[in-house]
């Protein structure tokens, strides 16, 4: 399981200059304000279970670094999963992910992972993700983009797992603060 210790990732531009208009801001981090363009980041710490025999991360644990940006997003809002689903009868769901690799994290790497809203509609929302190298020392000036995807979550009733509308309050948290 990869360290996701309290936030403060400073990070700085990529060496990917594609990536540079994307690449997560210096400052604080896990800022409560997530709205539509704004980035959250999260820091994770990549340990032995998070690689493969090769000693690189296995391609499904940026899955796992993506949920738990998300997870600490929400709970940055004040959204807390279980207590969402235990209010309302709701939750959100992963209903389409699409991701796409760039370079491999190591062992002991330290990483940022981004969250962001795309896109919102009445049930689900649309989110990008990054996974960025954090440079190795502090007068590094670069981080290197790993992975990036587009996540998109639906609302479901809990118990039914039947599509739902967010409800207006929590839909209105995650888009306007």
């Amino acid at each position: 399981m990869a360290d996701t210790q309290t936030p403060g990732v400073d990070n700085v531009p990529s060496a990917n200059p594609a990536a540079t208009a994307n690449a997560p801001a210096a400052g604080p981090q896990g800022d409560a304000s997530s709205s539509e363009g704004k980035i959250f980041q999260w820091p994770v710490r990549v340990y032995w279970e998070d690689t493969d025999a090769g000693g690189i991360v296995f391609y499904a644990n940026y899955l796992k670094f993506f949920e738990r940006a998300r997870t600490e997003w929400l709970r940055s809002l004040g959204l807390a999963q279980q207590r969402l689903k235990d209010e309302t009868g709701g939750m959100f769901v992963v209903t389409d992910a699409q991701i796409r690799y760039h370079r491999a994290a190591r062992l002991d790497d330290e990483l940022s992972v981004t969250a962001s809203v795309l896109k919102s509609g009445r049930a689900s929302l649309v989110l990008a993700q990054q996974a960025w190298l954090k440079p190795a020392a502090a007068g590094d000036a670069l981080a290197v983009l790993l992975c990036e995807g587009s996540i998109r979550i639906g609302w479901v009733q809990g118990e039914s797992l039947q599509p739902a509308r967010i409800p207006a309050l929590i839909l209105d948290r995650l888009t306007t603060r």
